[in-house]
């Protein structure tokens, strides 16, 4: 399987400001290119920190008297590398409380930027790609069992499985595979088993045993 990245997901053109810009100079950028805010770049395109919407709000409605960038900016810059998994943007974005993420390459450069929007893409595949995925990654090749015994519906991005393995011991390793599949939002389980290899403590609650 393969899961998408933040270089996947992330717009690649991105537009950045100078530490000195004015804050009407970064009110016109947000206005122009329709974005909420904006990466403070140095002399080498590295990020140093961001501008929002809601950084031009408080010192409009506090009158801190700040009005370039590097006094706007929130910092230090909390950025992303193209080769994170959407998982681990997206917590690092939890853990920070930040809404978007500045993309840097090797050496720090700002290559683009994930948003929360960017990630929710992944939640927008269509049905039959999470089936196909699910049926020719997860169940054959990865998993080496016959796509024939089981069935796998997918409706807006919820899977219900049906059908019967060989051991209750894969029942939960098919589940938490098929969770990983990007897109899916939730897995029902509806598998049956040939052979019970589990301990009693390990089986599903209201399993005949």
């Amino acid at each position: 399987m393969r899961h998408r990245s933040v270089a996947d997901l992330m717009t690649p053109t991105v537009v950045g400001v100078q530490r000195g810009t004015t804050f009407k100079e970064i009110a016109r950028v947000l206005d122009q290119f329709g974005v909420t805010a904006v990466p403070v770049v140095d002399e080498n395109e590295c990020p140093v920190g961001v501008v929002s919407e809601a950084d031009l709000l408080r010192r409009r409605d506090y009158g801190s008297g700040t009005n370039t960038a590097v006094e706007l900016m929130s910092h230090p810059a909390i950025t992303a590398s193209p080769g994170w998994s959407a998982v681990r943007a997206a917590r690092v974005m939890e853990k920070h409380k930040v809404k978007r993420l500045p993309v840097v390459d090797s050496e720090g450069r700002l290559v683009g930027v994930l948003s929360r929007s960017d990630l929710l893409q992944l939640f927008l595949r269509r049905d039959r790609a999470i089936q196909e995925e699910i049926l020719e990654d997860v169940l054959t090749h990865t998993l080496r069992l016959s796509p024939s015994s089981l069935t796998v519906e997918v409706a807006d991005g919820v899977v219900t499985l049906s059908g019967t393995v060989s051991r209750h011991s894969l029942v939960p390793v098919v589940l938490r595979l098929c969770r990983s599949v990007d897109g899916v939002i939730d897995v029902t389980d509806r598998l049956g088993y040939e052979q019970d290899d589990l301990p009693v403590d390990d089986a599903r609650p209201g399993t005949p045993r």
